[in-house]
């Protein structure tokens, strides 16, 4: 059943805002979140769900993306097995909602719950972070269909872009992700912070630590130059494709890739494979090549020190690749560009509103790997580049991305909701 992750203060005003979604720890939603309800009365829930109920949402995910066969849909257990799962959960909210109050329900994983909340009076927005701009017919039409009976529920829907929405919705508020510059992940760190914690964790030494996995087959140079991908192992992260960019780059420079353990996060059935995968590319490099890779599994448990590892690294970074084939925003490109880091990112999704090619970073096709690499090369000769698109990158995060303007957003949200 629905487990309360942060309660609304007794006596807190109305209307109440009471998030909903899939995991507390893990993924950008959870850590937006985290961040949001500090600056608004809000409550927020987290849903229960099986194995096979997360493997539909991820189906769903992807056809999100265009990613997955639309036809897949037609078998009527998928949706079965979706709706039996959050039906009695929905029971839930006819004890802690009022007509005043607001439920805001965060991706496909949640959205089953808007008809059972709109029977219990309460006013219904649904917050979808994810989809990319491919036409219909290839999966987000697919979706809309299925989901129709959902969809009429909403007051309104909120999206990353435009593009992003179902059609016909009652509101539709386009709301940009954001950061808090101040959290563990972002805050700043003086090089000695920097260099203990990579050492502590292993990457920089042999050390083996708690919370944190490393495998290489030696640890990163002190004086290496380093290019960092942080994504969930996730298959539109293009992990493995990743790890493919070190061939041809100079001996001196180091790849690390860094991600969630996959086997903390129950709605991303699909990590262990990715990160088979990326072993398996991994197997297949020179012994010199395979030298300069480096793979870093970060834990949920410890939430707030690996949020530090993780600020670490993109600290340490020379340049950030955000290497996605499809990207409803890419917050962890954000967070590297909030620290004034070099970001080559693809061009697609929300990453082509973060970032104007040549001002504030780089943008690359995503299946050209030579064109990465020719990217990363550039930027990593580059110093003086290097700091300038930084600079203009943080400028750019601070003056649009932060949690003061979500929260902001958020009230226009509210208000707007019929």
């Amino acid at each position: 059943m629905l487990t309360p992750v942060w309660e609304i203060e007794p006596g807190t005003e109305k209307p109440l805002i009471v998030h909903v979604n899939a995991t507390a720890t893990g993924g950008g939603v959870s850590e937006l979140l985290r961040g949001l309800i500090r600056h608004q009365p809000a409550g927020w829930a987290v849903i229960a769900g099986t194995a096979d109920f997360y493997a539909v949402t991820k189906y769903v995910h992807n056809l999100l993306h265009g990613q997955a066969d639309p036809g897949r849909l037609d078998d009527p257990a998928l949706m079965r097995t979706y709706r039996s799962t959050l039906a009695p959960q929905a029971e839930w909210f006819t004890r802690h909602v009022t007509p005043d109050d607001v439920v805001v329900l965060h991706d496909p994983q949640t959205l089953g719950l808007a008809p059972g909340i709109k029977a219990a009076g309460a006013r219904v927005v649904w917050h979808c972070h994810i989809g990319a701009v491919v036409a219909p017919e290839r999966g987000p039409g697919a979706v809309w269909r299925a989901f129709d009976a959902e969809l009429a529920a909403l007051d309104a829907v909120v999206t990353t872009l435009p593009e992003f929405a179902p059609p016909h919705v009652r509101e539709l508020f386009v709301v940009p992700p954001a950061v808090d510059p101040a959290a563990p992940k972002n805050r700043e760190l003086t090089s000695d912070e920097i260099a203990a914690v990579l050492a502590e964790i292993g990457l920089t030494t042999a050390r083996v630590a708690p919370g944190v996995t490393v495998t290489q087959d030696t640890p990163l140079p002190h004086d290496a130059r380093v290019v960092l991908q942080v994504s969930r192992w996730d298959p539109l992260k293009d992990m493995p494709g990743v790890v493919r960019c070190v061939v041809g780059l100079p001996e001196d420079v180091h790849l690390v890739l860094a991600g969630t353990e996959p086997a903390e996060i129950p709605d991303d059935p699909e990590g262990l494979a990715v990160l088979a995968e990326v072993h398996d590319v991994l197997a297949g490099l020179s012994e010199a090549e395979r030298a300069r890779v480096h793979l870093v599994n970060i834990s949920l448990k410890r939430p707030e020190r690996n949020a530090l590892v993780v600020n670490a690294l993109q600290r340490r970074a020379d340049v950030v690749l955000q290497k996605s084939l499809e990207e409803g925003f890419g917050l962890t490109a954000t967070e590297a560009m909030v620290k004034g880091r070099a970001v080559v990112a693809s061009a697609v999704g929300g990453l082509r509103h973060q970032i104007t090619d040549g001002h504030n970073g780089v943008l690359v096709d995503p299946v050209d790997l030579d064109g990465v690499r020719a990217a990363l090369a550039r930027l990593l000769d580059d110093p003086a580049l290097r700091r300038e698109l930084g600079e203009r990158a943080r400028a750019g995060v601070l003056e649009r991305y932060t949690m003061r303007r979500l929260a902001e957003d958020y009230l226009k949200v509210i208000a707007g909701a019929p």
